[in-house]
């Protein structure tokens, strides 16, 4: 279960560091500070989720079979996909120079306006049943309050 659940995570990053950079066409510049505080907040979170999966986390025997462990995995599974899928809506708003803003159609756009935000709430709460860890609450929580008030400040 740990290295299952390690990998979860680390897919998620994999995707968000190195696949999600490079389908960027265009965007705003992240100001310095906003880059500093989300890269301390990664190196932290990192290390808790990784040194608790690896070191401290133990599960029983059967937990991949636990109804906790597969809710908790579909919920991130799912989560991820409706992240993946709402920002690739989000990057194919405009046309190439077109500006302006636009509201984003099609997906969960359809019923929630921060998609991309709730899909990624989705996915660490998910994570964090899967785990049963106070760190992984811990980050789901955390990823609430700081995407909940992003997604509410687009909604506006």
């Amino acid at each position: 279960p740990n290295r299952v659940l390690l990998g979860c995570f680390l897919l998620h990053y994999a995707h968000r560091a190195l696949i999600f950079p490079l389908l960027i066409r265009e965007g705003k510049p992240t100001p310095f500070f906003t880059f500093v505080l989300a890269l301390l907040f990664c190196v932290f979170n990192g290390y808790l989720q990784g040194r608790s999966l690896t070191t401290y986390a133990t599960y029983p025997a059967g937990w991949l079979g636990d109804s906790r462990f597969i809710t908790g995995f579909l919920g991130w599974l799912i989560g991820m996909a409706i992240n993946i899928h709402s920002d690739h809506i989000l990057r194919n708003l405009r046309k190439p120079g077109e500006t302006g803003y636009k509201i984003p159609r099609g997906g969960m756009f359809e019923y929630v306006s921060g998609a991309n935000f709730f899909g990624e709430i989705l996915e660490w709460f998910g994570f964090a049943l899967a785990c049963c860890t106070t760190e992984s609450l811990a980050f789901a929580l955390c990823t609430l309050f700081i995407l909940g008030s992003r997604a509410r400040q687009h909604h506006k």
